[in-house]
């Protein structure tokens, strides 16, 4: 096997082949999987694959793919608690965050994601809610 340097790291770390535990998260949901073949780094844990390690690379695609589901699940019910805390309909949180009626109805299913400033804003929301007058009076 030849020598491969770390693509991440870009500064001539050696990636070194081998079978290792792998985890991190994705949108702050963790995923651990159990011995994934590979070329790790051992500075930043990128892993590549070749093509004899597609069993592995396929558990640790289906591991990060569960990650982001479960986020995305999560970020979902975290809106709708906080439109419902906030005493907001969905078409009513439309009209104030943008995207029209059905618009917080496909982010409560996670059929589409807010546009970041509309998560921010709902966060302080949260913590302020007597902030939503104001909303309500631009």
């Amino acid at each position: 096997m030849s020598d491969r340097f770390c693509l991440q790291c870009d500064d001539g770390t050696l990636l070194q082949y081998g079978t290792r535990n792998v985890s991190g998260e994705v949108n702050g949901e963790p995923y651990a999987v159990e011995n994934i073949t590979g070329w790790h780094c051992p500075v930043c844990d990128e892993v590549e694959f070749t093509a004899s390690d597609e069993v592995s690379s396929s558990r640790l695609g289906a591991a990060m793919q569960e990650a982001a589901r479960c986020a995305k699940e999560r970020n979902a019910q975290a809106l709708r608690a906080v439109r419902k805390k906030l005493k907001l309909s969905q078409a009513e949180a439309g009209r104030l965050f943008g995207g029209g009626a059905s618009a917080f109805s496909e982010y409560e299913r996670g059929k589409t994601q807010p546009h970041k400033s509309t998560v921010l804003l709902l966060r302080l929301l949260d913590k302020h809610p007597e902030l939503l007058r104001e909303l309500r009076v631009a």
